[in-house]
Protein backbone atom coordinates (compact mmCIF):
# COMPACT_ATOMS: atom_id res chain seq x y z
CA UNK A 1 0.00 0.00 0.00
CA UNK A 2 2.87 2.44 0.60
CA UNK A 3 3.64 2.87 -3.15
CA UNK A 4 0.03 3.91 -3.80
CA UNK A 5 0.20 6.62 -1.10
CA UNK A 6 3.54 7.81 -2.49
CA UNK A 7 2.00 8.07 -5.96
CA UNK A 8 -0.96 10.04 -4.58
CA UNK A 9 1.43 12.39 -2.76
CA UNK A 10 3.44 12.89 -5.95
CA UNK A 11 0.28 13.49 -8.00
CA UNK A 12 -0.99 16.10 -5.55
CA UNK A 13 2.45 17.75 -5.53
CA UNK A 14 2.46 17.90 -9.35
CA UNK A 15 -1.06 19.36 -9.22
CA UNK A 16 0.21 22.02 -6.79
CA UNK A 17 2.93 23.40 -9.08
CA UNK A 18 0.73 23.11 -12.16
CA UNK A 19 -1.94 25.13 -10.35
CA UNK A 20 0.63 27.88 -9.78
CA UNK A 21 1.68 27.77 -13.45
CA UNK A 22 -1.96 27.91 -14.60
CA UNK A 23 -2.58 30.94 -12.39
CA UNK A 24 0.50 32.70 -13.80
CA UNK A 25 -0.38 31.91 -17.43
CA UNK A 26 -4.02 32.93 -16.94
CA UNK A 27 -2.82 36.34 -15.71
CA UNK A 28 -0.61 36.93 -18.75
CA UNK A 29 -1.64 38.40 -22.11
CA UNK A 30 -3.52 36.38 -24.66
CA UNK A 31 -1.19 34.23 -26.75
CA UNK A 32 1.12 33.24 -23.89
CA UNK A 33 0.36 29.53 -24.35
CA UNK A 34 1.11 29.79 -28.05
CA UNK A 35 4.39 31.62 -27.39
CA UNK A 36 5.30 28.96 -24.83
CA UNK A 37 4.62 26.18 -27.36
CA UNK A 38 6.83 27.95 -29.90
CA UNK A 39 9.62 28.54 -27.39
CA UNK A 40 9.58 24.91 -26.26
CA UNK A 41 9.36 23.59 -29.81
CA UNK A 42 6.23 21.67 -28.86
CA UNK A 43 2.62 21.69 -29.99
CA UNK A 44 -0.20 23.45 -28.15
CA UNK A 45 -1.60 20.21 -26.74
CA UNK A 46 1.67 19.62 -24.86
CA UNK A 47 1.42 23.11 -23.36
CA UNK A 48 -2.21 22.43 -22.41
CA UNK A 49 -1.11 19.26 -20.64
CA UNK A 50 1.73 20.89 -18.69
CA UNK A 51 -0.30 23.95 -17.72
CA UNK A 52 -3.43 22.11 -16.61
CA UNK A 53 -3.63 20.61 -13.11
CA UNK A 54 -6.16 18.13 -14.54
CA UNK A 55 -3.36 16.32 -16.40
CA UNK A 56 -0.70 14.36 -14.51
CA UNK A 57 1.96 15.11 -17.14
CA UNK A 58 4.93 16.60 -15.24
CA UNK A 59 6.89 19.55 -16.55
CA UNK A 60 10.37 18.42 -17.61
CA UNK A 61 13.08 20.16 -15.59
CA UNK A 62 14.81 21.20 -18.80
CA UNK A 63 11.82 23.33 -19.77
CA UNK A 64 11.65 25.36 -16.56
CA UNK A 65 13.93 28.24 -17.61
CA UNK A 66 11.93 28.69 -20.82
CA UNK A 67 8.63 28.56 -18.92
CA UNK A 68 9.87 31.21 -16.48
CA UNK A 69 11.14 33.43 -19.29
CA UNK A 70 8.14 33.21 -21.62
CA UNK A 71 5.54 33.45 -18.84
CA UNK A 72 7.41 36.31 -17.13
CA UNK A 73 7.34 34.81 -13.64
CA UNK A 74 7.95 37.31 -10.87
CA UNK A 75 10.58 36.39 -8.27
CA UNK A 76 7.89 35.43 -5.73
CA UNK A 77 5.96 33.35 -8.29
CA UNK A 78 9.16 31.56 -9.22
CA UNK A 79 10.00 30.79 -5.56
CA UNK A 80 6.48 29.49 -4.92
CA UNK A 81 6.57 27.36 -8.09
CA UNK A 82 10.04 25.95 -7.37
CA UNK A 83 9.12 25.00 -3.80
CA UNK A 84 6.15 23.02 -5.12
CA UNK A 85 8.20 21.56 -8.00
CA UNK A 86 10.90 20.36 -5.62
CA UNK A 87 8.27 18.69 -3.39
CA UNK A 88 6.93 16.84 -6.43
CA UNK A 89 10.29 15.84 -7.89
CA UNK A 90 12.75 15.30 -5.07
CA UNK A 91 14.96 13.11 -7.28
CA UNK A 92 15.37 15.94 -9.79
CA UNK A 93 16.77 18.44 -7.30
CA UNK A 94 20.18 18.32 -8.98
CA UNK A 95 18.62 19.29 -12.31
CA UNK A 96 16.37 21.92 -10.80
CA UNK A 97 18.99 23.61 -8.66
CA UNK A 98 21.64 23.60 -11.35
CA UNK A 99 22.70 27.21 -11.63
CA UNK A 100 21.99 28.69 -15.00
CA UNK A 101 24.78 30.97 -16.08
CA UNK A 102 23.64 33.25 -18.84
CA UNK A 103 24.80 36.47 -20.33
CA UNK A 104 22.86 39.06 -22.26
CA UNK A 105 23.36 39.95 -25.90
CA UNK A 106 21.62 42.90 -27.49
CA UNK A 107 20.52 42.66 -31.11
CA UNK A 108 19.33 45.42 -33.38
CA UNK A 109 16.40 44.37 -35.55
CA UNK A 110 14.65 46.33 -38.27
CA UNK A 111 11.38 48.06 -37.44
CA UNK A 112 8.81 46.38 -39.66
CA UNK A 113 6.31 49.18 -39.15
CA UNK A 114 3.73 46.90 -37.55
CA UNK A 115 3.71 46.01 -33.82
CA UNK A 116 2.41 42.50 -34.52
CA UNK A 117 5.09 41.77 -37.11
CA UNK A 118 7.79 43.28 -34.86
CA UNK A 119 6.68 41.03 -31.98
CA UNK A 120 6.66 37.96 -34.25
CA UNK A 121 10.19 38.77 -35.46
CA UNK A 122 11.43 39.20 -31.87
CA UNK A 123 9.80 35.93 -30.78
CA UNK A 124 11.26 34.09 -33.77
CA UNK A 125 14.77 35.34 -33.08
CA UNK A 126 14.43 34.51 -29.37
CA UNK A 127 13.15 31.03 -30.25
CA UNK A 128 16.07 30.35 -32.57
CA UNK A 129 18.53 31.48 -29.90
CA UNK A 130 16.86 29.19 -27.31
CA UNK A 131 17.15 26.24 -29.70
CA UNK A 132 20.83 26.99 -30.36
CA UNK A 133 21.53 27.24 -26.62
CA UNK A 134 19.69 23.96 -26.01
CA UNK A 135 21.81 22.26 -28.71
CA UNK A 136 25.03 23.68 -27.29
CA UNK A 137 24.13 22.65 -23.73
CA UNK A 138 23.42 19.07 -24.85
CA UNK A 139 26.96 18.56 -26.15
Amino acid sequence: MAPVKHELDRTSAVTAYKTILKRVVDNRPSGTRHRLAMALGKNRSFVSQITSPAYSVPIPAGHLDTVFEVCHFTASERREFMAAYERAHTRRLGLVRRPSSRRALTLTLPDLGDPRRNRLLEETVAGVVRLIVRLVEET
